[in-house]
């Protein structure tokens, strides 16, 4: 897909309440594959909501339906004051919408919105085997730290975590 389609049918826009079914639902989906995370079912819009910074979730949205079609949020790590401008992001793109440059053109846009909140390390653990997320990653300027062996059971298998993070050039 073109740019152009891209910017003409999508919409990249701040997460609302309203969207809570759609995100979640589009979360639902990446966790059915067995790839996204170590969880297996989405949470309520409450946990979801308290669980991620208010002013770093931003949704792709279909501007002939109105449809979200992929979504990013971040928490914080710590609540300690050192580690202000550290978050830990999740991204996920509706398996309908995918391979369209839609993951990219969210990263790219949450990227910057972080770095324009003071955020200087975007990080995240992902599965080996999510090759799709570790390729766009990568291509966002993400590096792969390290190997979190065994480090939790998924569907009763221990899986491992490849830990990725992204640093601001501006420190």
């Amino acid at each position: 897909m073109a740019h152009e389609e891209i910017v003409d049918r999508y919409e990249i826009r701040p997460m609302r309440a309203e969207d809570a079914g759609q995100v979640l639902s589009v979360y639902q989906l990446g966790l059915d594959t067995g790839h996204a995370s170590f969880e297996t079912t989405a949470p309520s819009w409450e946990t979801f909501s308290s669980a991620r910074l208010a002013h770093l979730r931003y949704v792709v949205a279909d501007t002939r339906t109105g449809r979200v079609v992929a979504w990013v949020a971040a928490s914080r790590v710590s609540a300690r004051p050192v580690y202000a401008g550290v978050v830990e992001h999740s991204i996920y793109v509706h398996p309908d919408h995918g391979s369209r440059g839609l993951g990219r053109a969210l990263l790219d846009a949450f990227i910057t919105a972080s770095e324009d909140a003071g955020i200087w390390t975007i990080q995240s653990g992902v599965f080996p085997e999510n090759t799709a997320s570790l390729a766009l990653h990568r291509a966002a300027g993400f590096r792969v730290l390290g190997t979190r062996e065994r480090i939790g059971r998924h569907h009763g298998v221990w899986r491992d975590v490849l830990m990725i993070e992204r640093r601001s050039p501006a420190i």
